[in-house]
């Protein structure tokens, strides 16, 4: 695939150098936090604060997954912006996979999943 930064690639194709490249340079920026690091989950590069999952990416998949309230998810995944994250057939409530390339909302969904992570160890947003 040829990378082309311009165009989001369609959700139902992977994302390739250019999801992962995004997945890296928007994670790198979260890491002004000390509570949050790079990590791993299921095989899959993460990221953590205090422990806690925020986001992941799908390197087979080329696909953002992000940990948000079971009815954020829900509500991504009735607009069609997200799927469900199901690794081996079992659904994750709380996880979404996004698979169109997309800096602003990718963003935005980093920010919530780190307002999630935050309100879940009992802190301020």
């Amino acid at each position: 695939m040829t990378p082309n930064a311009q165009r989001p690639s369609p959700p139902d194709q992977p994302g390739g150098d250019d999801a992962r490249d995004l997945y890296d340079e928007l994670t790198d920026d979260l890491l002004y936090d000390p509570a949050i690091g790079r990590s791993t989950m299921m095989g899959y590069p993460c990221v953590r604060l205090a422990g806690q999952f925020l986001a992941s990416y799908d390197e087979q998949a080329g696909r953002l997954l992000v940990k948000l309230p079971s009815e954020r998810v829900a509500e991504l995944v009735g607009t069609g912006t997200g799927d469900q994250f199901a690794p081996a057939g079992r659904v994750f409530r709380e996880w979404v996979a996004i698979a169109t390339i997309d800096r602003h909302l990718w963003r935005t969904l980093l920010a919530e999943a780190v307002t999630f992570a935050r309100t879940s160890l009992g802190g301020q947003p």
